[in-house]
């Protein structure tokens, strides 16, 4: 069984239908898979903030087990776990949203395995996921990737959080997640949940780039992370282009090698629209 965590709001559906589509359509041998979703309401401060709804998870249910019939995908709404940690918290207004920082309850929610892949949800798999997955974590709290700006700018070693393979039976050992929560609780960071993590770590296993690709896509990159670039042409200026964007993923990208999956993501997104009669807008254009 290979265990994955994503989390959001019920506007990441996009992003997790299309990365689990490329984990699905890139793995050769077909072993379950379990999504496991954290989401929770935090309308009270955002209208947006909205959690992934039940005809999202059943939808995506109904997606994955077409390419097994034990794959599955389980909602977990965190609300009451937020609200007792990191309401009012310094870290509130996070960079991106109050849904980074809910991975940190990985150790405390229940049914949650000793081995769990956490994903962003702008990101595609460009080769068998089980490359990642098989990674001997013994004796590592987990396994990452450098941060490509981060690596230069920050310390040769920095981490990017988006893809993190977990030994959650260590990180309980070593109270990771629980260090992670105090550090949100208490002290604004630069990066919240990245930043509460990188502090919180005893001992980590540094991945090679194409295990968290942020910048190139090269026939060996296993994971191609849609994260905000840095453009220097017309003139130096950042976009945030995501896998779901197909048309940029086309014209500014260049990229075709997900083209079958694109394909077959739009295809959904279509009958996923009709069935709902357009009414939920949550699948972008």
């Amino acid at each position: 069984m290979i265990d994955i965590l994503f989390c959001g709001n019920d506007g990441v559906f996009d992003g997790v239908l299309t990365c689990t589509l490329s984990i699905l359509m890139r793995t050769k041998v077909q072993e379950p898979i379990t999504l496991h979703l954290f989401t929770m309401d935090l309308t009270s401060l955002n209208s947006q903030y909205t959690p992934i709804s039940d005809k999202q998870v059943s939808f995506l249910n109904e997606v994955i087990r077409q390419y097994h019939p034990d794959n599955r995908a389980v909602r977990y709404d965190v609300t009451s776990y937020y609200h007792k940690y990191f309401s009012g918290c310094p870290n509130e207004g996070a960079y991106c949203s109050p849904y980074t920082l809910i991975r940190l309850f990985a150790d405390i929610v229940p049914g949650i395995p000793d081995k769990l892949l956490y994903l962003d949800t702008d990101i595609m798999f460009n080769r068998d996921i089980c490359l990642l997955w098989d990674t001997d974590i013994r004796g590592y709290e987990y396994a990452a990737a450098n941060d490509h700006y981060g690596k230069y700018l920050i310390h040769p070693h920095y981490i990017n959080a988006g893809v993190l393979l977990f030994n959650m039976k260590h990180c309980r050992e070593t109270r990771l997640f629980v260090k992670a929560r105090a550090w949100i609780r208490y002290k604004k960071l630069t990066f919240a949940d990245q930043s509460a993590i990188i502090r919180s770590t005893t001992r980590k296993k540094l991945l090679p780039q194409r295990f968290n690709d942020q910048k190139f896509l090269h026939d060996h990159t296993v994971v191609r992370h849609f994260s905000k670039r840095l453009f220097w042409l017309p003139y130096p200026h950042t976009e945030n282009i995501k896998q779901y964007h197909v048309e940029k993923v086309h014209s500014v990208f260049r990229y075709h090698q997900f083209d079958d999956i694109l394909s077959e993501y739009l295809r959904l997104k279509e009958e996923y629209l009709k069935r709902n009669d357009n009414r939920e807008g949550v699948m972008h254009p």
